[in-house]
């Protein structure tokens, strides 16, 4: 099988590649920096030729509302006019887990927007939403440090290693179309202080956590960045995870 990738040189896509390749499968990393743009559909023709699955795993460069918006509705609408012409057979899209429930967040507007132009792109597809990433948590800490202060709220999160999305989509693209969603999370349910609590304990840097409602990306979320019972649960668990990374 051919599967094409975009956002294939990214930190899930560049594991998705290694992933079907090593299941013998031909795999091709498309981002802008080889050549493939979806926003203005730049190179979609020629990257899909003889393509039977396409993975889109990019990302907005922004994550404010509108910008992110533009960018995942047009690019899916690129990306499936261009699989429709190629006879691609498959469509895969890497989503978030309760994305659908906070209407309030743009970026997760933007995101719904995209699985609603993949659902009506007239390709078989399959949407895989993840919780968020372990890799995230950092970059989080980074955000809402004020002094030696890391202000964050009680969000309870299910983080998922990016190691295992990519393996979740890998195996999506491999597999036949569901035309559905498919939830994957990590193993344990935490807030999002004690995240940054457990990873100040692992790699200690002189700041401490302060538990501040108001702070940062999560602040006043809804109780849904969890997933449910019917998510599939992976097996790392964040304090190994950090040991190794």
């Amino acid at each position: 099988m051919k599967i094409v990738v975009i956002g294939g040189t990214g930190l899930i896509g560049s594991q998705v590649v290694a992933l079907v390749r090593a299941r013998g499968h031909e795999a091709v990393a498309a981002s802008p920096s080889t050549g493939v743009d979806t926003l203005t559909g730049q190179g979609l023709t020629e990257a899909l030729k003889g393509a039977d699955v396409v993975v889109d795993v990019s990302n907005s460069p922004s994550f404010d509302a509108e910008p992110a918006l533009d960018f995942f509705t047009r690019s899916a609408r690129h990306m499936t006019e261009a699989e429709k012409e190629a006879g691609v057979r498959h469509h895969v899209t890497l989503s978030i887990v309760g994305v659908d429930q906070v209407p309030g967040y743009g970026y997760y507007r933007a995101k719904v927007a995209q699985e609603e132009a993949v659902r009506d792109g007239g390709v078989p597809y399959s949407i895989v939403r993840a919780t968020q990433f372990f890799e995230f948590i950092a970059p989080v800490m980074d955000m809402s440090t004020d002094g030696g202060q890391v202000r964050m709220p009680s969000t309870r999160l299910r983080p998922i290693a990016a190691a295992d999305v990519a393996s979740a989509v890998a195996e999506a693209a491999q597999g036949e179309p569901s035309n559905g969603v498919r939830n994957i999370a990590g193993p344990e349910i935490q807030r999002l202080d004690r995240l940054g609590e457990i990873t100040l304990a692992a790699k200690p840097d002189g700041r401490t956590v302060v538990t501040d409602g108001e702070a940062g990306l999560f602040a006043g979320m809804p109780d849904v960045l969890v997933g449910d019972d019917t998510a599939h649960v992976a097996a790392t668990r964040y304090e190994d995870w950090l040991k190794r990374n």
